[in-house]
């Protein structure tokens, strides 16, 4: 409890998001990698699929990915800047969370089609390709940028930097958790 308690009140530094950004993708690939044919394809009650799953995944970072290239000034005078403190990763976490619990879901741009496993191995490079752009680009950003800059999240509203990569980093992990509870079920149902 003390160490949630500390990170609770503290905020990652560039760093520390980066290393995460990488390791909470890489245990989501794994995953994915792993599953059978007929496992990546399986539907517990019409929810989405590991493979949709995926395609998800790779919907959410694209957006991301290419927006961190566009100047600091085009990003300001679009999106303008904050005017709050940034949350820190457990604060953003629960306000996801609540959201979900109140209804939201993914809007249609980042509901995925149909995924078959012949399309697997290309969205994991897809993955891996927009979490390097991140990176290489969050590497060039100041801690102080990371809490100035906003972008619109489709469920969260207005986020700074720093929140939308603390979601993108809590988004993998999430739907990793969804899809094995999912399969879980299946597999029950199918007992």
């Amino acid at each position: 409890m003390f160490r949630k308690l500390i990170i609770y009140f503290t905020k990652m530094k560039s760093e520390e998001i980066s290393l995460k950004l990488i390791s909470q993708h890489n245990l989501f690939i794994d995953y994915i990698s792993r599953l059978s044919e007929e496992d990546f394809n399986s539907s517990y009650q019409e929810k989405w699929t590991a493979g949709q799953q995926l395609g998800h995944i790779v919907l959410s970072l694209k957006p991301l990915a290419k927006i961190l290239f566009f100047p600091k000034f085009m990003i300001k005078r679009k999106f303008g800047k904050a005017n709050r403190e940034s949350k820190t990763y457990d604060a953003l976490v629960e306000k996801y969370l609540s959201k979900l619990q109140a209804g939201g879901t993914a809007n249609t741009p980042f509901r995925p089609a149909a995924i078959g496993i012949g399309q697997r191995t290309e969205l994991i490079k897809e993955i891996l390709k927009s979490v390097k752009r991140i990176n290489r680009r969050v590497g060039r950003y100041t801690e102080a940028d990371l809490d100035y800059y906003i972008l619109p999240h489709p469920l969260l509203g207005k986020l700074t930097f720093r929140e939308m990569l603390y979601f993108t980093i809590y988004h993998v992990q999430h739907h990793e958790e969804i899809a094995r509870r999912n399969l879980s079920a299946y597999k029950v149902r199918e007992i």
